[in-house]
């Protein structure tokens, strides 16, 4: 992640923008998962080193430039169709790390997602989470609650000292878009997420309810079920708004997102804004920009 945002700072200062013009505005995304101590090392490591990138590396001045900004959501990854109720505990557990970290916001992910998308209750349980976090439990009351604390100063020098062997090594690489086309990141995720499935499998690692304290289930029931007419209905809007645009405007906007996008030094985003504006859609964007640049392909490494 941080890594990447090297990347766009690169190329930003590239086509002659200031760093202090563009970097407070900078945020980044991510996870928080149920480890809560190394969770919010993991928050405070990364602030570390941003702080460390934008001022040795792209001389940024301003005090807030050196600021990371993020939003954080809870990992979608520790949900368990067995057990449902047990992710109500995870998810609090995650936004207690990702408070305590620094996040500036924060999604709650509902205690059924790993069945189906959440119903309206299990919505309002973990938007319930977060407010009971920020308004009872006392952590958002002070910055950086844990800070002094030995183990978790000791793990966000761990944590940082690591991320800054891998920011350093996709370096070495040429940067991130780089390691993404030799297929470095990838692999490392898919190497990662092996180790953490094995683990679990093997028992090294205890899910509670999936490999530990397990128990007879009935079949989930409750469930969300989308009405298939919704469909329907947004086709037959869909369907209004082409015949009532001026086709002749679209078009013509299309085809100069089309011709912008076969020069480098364009900006597409103003020709986007105005397709938008004469209402051409999602997909027909889409499709200009594919005919340009093609789909990405992940690159598969074994």
């Amino acid at each position: 992640t941080i890594a990447d945002g090297i990347e766009y700072v690169k190329n930003a200062i590239g086509v002659g923008l200031d760093v202090d013009q563009f970097a407070g505005r900078l945020s980044f995304f991510f996870n928080a998962h149920n480890d809560l101590l190394e969770e919010v090392a993991k928050y405070r490591a990364a602030r570390r080193i941003w702080a460390k990138v934008m001022k040795e590396k792209f001389s940024a001045k301003k005090e807030k430039s050196l600021m990371m900004r993020f939003h954080t959501q809870t990992a979608g990854s520790t949900l368990t169709a067995q057990q449902p109720d047990n992710n109500i505990v995870r998810v609090a557990i995650q936004t207690l790390a990702a408070v305590m970290g620094g996040t500036q916001s924060l999604h709650t992910n509902s205690r059924d997602e790993a069945l189906a998308l959440p119903t309206e209750q299990s919505v309002m349980v973990a938007l319930r989470t977060q407010q009971i976090v920020a308004h009872e439990s006392g952590v958002a009351n002070v910055v950086d609650p844990l800070a002094g604390s030995y183990y978790i100063e000791q793990l966000t020098d761990k944590i940082e000292e690591e991320a800054w062997n891998y920011i350093n090594r996709i370096e070495d690489m040429g940067g991130m878009v780089k390691a993404i086309e030799k297929g470095y990141v990838q692999k490392e995720i898919q190497d990662s997420a092996y180790k953490y499935q094995k683990s679990v499998e093997e028992g090294d690692r205890v899910v509670v309810g999936v490999n530990k304290f397990t128990i007879e289930e009935p079949a989930p029931s409750g469930l969300l079920k989308v009405n298939p007419e919704l469909q329907k209905i947004q086709e037959e809007n869909l369907k209004m708004v082409r015949s009532e645009r001026d086709n002749a405007k679209v078009e013509k906007c299309l085809a100069a997102l089309s011709e912008g996008a076969a020069k480098e030094d364009v900006n597409l985003m103003p020709l986007i804004i105005d397709s938008v504006r004469e209402y051409a859609t999602l997909g027909e964007i889409s499709n200009v920009l594919r005919e340009k640049f093609g789909e990405y392909r992940e690159s598969i490494v074994l």
